[in-house]
């Protein structure tokens, strides 16, 4: 349902993104390892639609559709959702609003604050003052608001205390239809081929896969896609020798 082929990117005159080829299948995870300043953010932002990262050649189809040169409204009402790892505070929008306009279905927003613990903000401004495990919760019930096919996720743990790594790990997985429950009559491998939604998740931590079953690891260094494998051994890897052994020893 994502598929992205031989990508080149330019933030202003800087090339960040080179030679990008990426597919996601429906009801696939895929979680981008990498260090700062690699290019994660930006192809998750060339992803998004946002115009200052100019795609210079290779494509981008979501549905089988392309939708390189789509704008980001285009690309949200197609079913692209995106959680950031430092969102905008807006004054004189409601927390409740906004959640609501993401939804634009009616949702039940006062059940749906029950579930992330945030009653006590929906008449807060967006972000205004907010900690960082709140922001995330704030981006996770504009998401679910949202429910989108395809969800991108900029460093989901960034920020966040043990206390809500829980509630926003398990809210990912339920976004991503990946909570262990058992559906009685229905067999594991029943369950996943059932799954349609699909995710791409930037981790420096790797806390996120103590709550998600990624189906694949990649590595993203100096703007190329280096690696490709078991996100858990590829976590593992970077511990023990780093990213850029990491990468050598891949390529």
């Amino acid at each position: 349902m994502l598929l992205i082929e031989d990508l080149q990117v330019m933030l202003g005159d800087k090339e960040i993104l080179r030679h990008i080829d990426l597919e996601i299948k429906p009801g696939e995870t895929h979680i981008l390892f990498g260090p700062n300043g690699s290019g994660k953010t930006s192809l998750l932002m060339t992803i998004m639609g946002y115009p200052q990262y100019r795609v210079t050649a290779g494509k981008i189809s979501f549905k089988g559709e392309d939708i390189t040169h789509m704008t980001i409204n285009e690309r949200a009402r197609l079913g692209i959702g995106m959680s950031y790892q430092r969102p905008p505070s807006i004054k004189g929008l409601k927390t409740k609003q906004m959640v609501e306009i993401c939804s634009g279905n009616g949702v039940d927003v006062s059940a749906l604050a029950d579930r992330l613990n945030f009653s006590d903000f929906l008449e807060r401004d967006i972000n205004v003052g907010f900690s960082g495990g709140e922001i995330k919760r704030s981006e996770l019930m504009q998401l679910t608001a949202q429910n989108p096919d395809l969800l991108l996720f900029d460093e989901p743990e960034s920020g966040v205390d043990l206390e809500n790594i829980v509630l926003i790990g398990n809210t990912i997985g339920e976004l991503l239809q990946r909570e262990h429950k058992h559906i009685p009559g229905k067999s594991v491998k029943e369950m996943k081929e059932e799954r349609t939604k699909m995710g791409l998740i930037i981790t420096h931590t790797g806390f996120i896969l103590d709550y998600v079953t990624a189906d694949m690891g990649q590595v993203l260094y100096n703007g190329i896609l280096a690696c490709k494998s078991n996100p858990t051994e590829i976590f593992k890897q970077i511990k023990e020798v780093g990213y850029e052994e990491c990468v050598r020893c891949a390529i």
